[in-house]
């Protein structure tokens, strides 16, 4: 292995010594920021226990059909994001609607259909996980003739996960 001596005079040394520094400067503030970093937080887990939020039925004004939403944690628990467990009965579905954030859905259990504006339905099933991109217009549900639970976790932007939209219609639903 050659090594390369360089010669360093002037101006050039004067940048040179000033880029030594800038560098150890952000070492030092680099290894600070962590230290700091590595302390315990004050704030303590909590655990929510399985059935300890209190479910509820997906409003009319949102959905259409039969849909239950199973909070896991309350909104407001110092943390952006809103995680939920969605069961949507066959045919149910939600309205069309967007996200500041983007959402992600894992589907659990039974059939469902998700579609964006101007696409195609989609069919989905367990273990599938849809990630609805920041402002894309869509809607999921269950397929005509099964039940489908969803786990949906979206973060919250100036107070709000969701932009709710129009109603899916049948046609649009039925893919016509």
């Amino acid at each position: 292995m050659t090594h390369k001596t360089i010669n360093i005079k002037g101006n050039n040394m004067k940048q040179f010594s000033a880029l030594l520094m800038v560098l150890s400067l952000a070492t030092f503030i680099g290894s600070s920021v962590n230290a700091v970093a590595a302390e315990p937080d004050k704030a303590e887990q909590v655990i929510y226990r399985l059935g300890s939020q209190t479910p509820y039925k997906g409003s009319e004004k949102f959905f259409t059909g039969n849909v239950r939403i199973d909070p896991w944690y309350p909104v407001g628990n110092g943390m952006r994001s809103v995680g939920a467990s969605v069961t949507f009965e066959p045919g149910a579905r939600s309205n069309w609607h967007t996200h500041p954030v983007g959402q992600a859905l894992i589907v659990t259990s039974g059939v469902g259909l998700t579609q964006e504006w101007g696409k195609p339905i989609q069919e989905i099933r367990p273990g599938d996980v849809i990630v609805c991109p920041v402002g894309v217009k869509h809607w999921h549900g269950a397929a005509p003739n099964s039940s489908m639970t969803h786990i949906s976790i979206a973060e919250d932007k100036d107070g709000t996960c969701v932009e709710w939209l129009e109603k899916v219609t049948d046609d649009q639903y039925n893919g016509k």
